[in-house]
């Protein structure tokens, strides 16, 4: 039996949570990494009525799913995130409310503390998320960006997370960042200052997607070895990028997703460029035993296609650590 596959609902909350898992099982997954909003988990709700969190397993139960982690992105980008309205479309209205960017960064950062408390509750120990960044509008320095205003980038990430995290830590619940464009941390050196600037706390590590580091040109199978003791849960999401010049680069040139002229654009797994297998024997030699997480995009795939494909492709590429050397037969005591 190989780790448990399960499909991540955000692609979903257009559906009804119960709609969601009734697909996701017909579409062969072992549980849902449920997304913290739409229908599909409120974040409120779970911390302050009795029986909701009960009822989102009973939904789970009646289609024979389970659920490892839930996620938050949404919310936890404004935590850090200089506040336009593009953030009034993915946040709840209560955390929104005024629109104030400080008023906007302490409310997103009270829901996060919630949404530790609310796994606890669902009984799930990782929440995975973003946790923006007040530096990523810097990304190309010029004009010239001076350190110190980096240096403080940091610090304002460790500031307004170190006591969302401590809270997760009284919960006992660990929350894994995405590594992402637009976060504070988006490749190997950034997550590894992000780390340092925390102090290395233990509640904080990663949701390590392959597809966000792999068109950037970063290394991602190193980026499992950096942090093998900080690999919370794994993302299974594929992306192609072009082997010639393109009419856009790694920025994209204001392009959607989907257009003909994007250098990358993500794809269904197994239709793209990442090297799964070599993530497989990489998440083996750290001996990463959750859950394969589908998280499908694809814009030129229909998802249901694409959802059931995936699934399929996870099991076919998923395999057990070696349980002894394969020479151990001629080996002398």
């Amino acid at each position: 039996m190989g780790r448990p596959v399960t499909l991540f609902t955000g692609q979903w909350t257009d559906l009804e949570f119960d709609s969601v898992c009734h697909r996701a099982s017909s579409f062969g997954y072992d549980g849902v990494e449920i997304a913290c909003w739409g229908d599909h988990l409120d974040v409120r709700r779970a911390v302050g009525e009795a029986d909701y969190c009960a009822n989102r397993w009973e939904i789970l139960k009646k289609y024979g799913l389970t659920c490892f982690a839930m996620s938050n992105h949404l919310v936890g980008q404004a935590v850090c995130d200089r506040i336009d309205q593009r953030h009034k479309s993915i946040l709840p209205p209560h955390v929104w409310g005024d629109g104030s960017e400080e008023g906007v960064r302490g409310r997103a950062a009270q829901e996060m503390k919630d949404t530790a408390r609310a796994a606890a509750k669902m009984g799930l120990k990782v929440v995975n998320g973003f946790v923006g960044s007040s530096i990523w509008h810097l990304i190309y320095s010029f004009p010239p960006v001076h350190p110190v205003t980096i240096d403080e980038g940091f610090r304002d990430f460790a500031r307004r997370w170190i006591p969302i995290l401590d809270v997760f830590e009284e919960a006992g619940v660990r929350f894994g960042l995405e590594v992402h464009p637009t976060e504070i941390a988006f490749d190997i050196c950034t997550a590894s200052r992000a780390l340092e600037a925390i102090g290395g706390h233990e509640s904080f590590g990663f949701n390590f997607d392959p597809s966000h580091l792999a068109y950037q040109g970063v290394d991602y199978l190193e980026f499992i070895r950096t942090f093998a003791d900080r690999i919370f849960h794994v993302h299974i999401k594929d992306v192609s990028w072009s082997e010639r010049s393109q009419r856009s680069g790694v920025f994209g040139g204001y392009l959607p997703f989907g257009h003909q002229d994007r250098f990358w654009d993500f794809r269904t797994p197994g239709r793209g460029r990442v090297q799964f297998e070599e993530i497989i024997r990489s998440l083996n030699q750290i001996r990463y035993q959750g859950p394969l997480s589908v998280e499908w995009e694809d814009p030129g795939m229909d998802r249901d296609q694409g959802a059931k494909e995936a699934a399929a492709f996870v099991r076919r590429i998923d395999f057990k650590p070696a349980a002894r050397p394969f020479d151990a037969a001629f080996q002398r005591e």
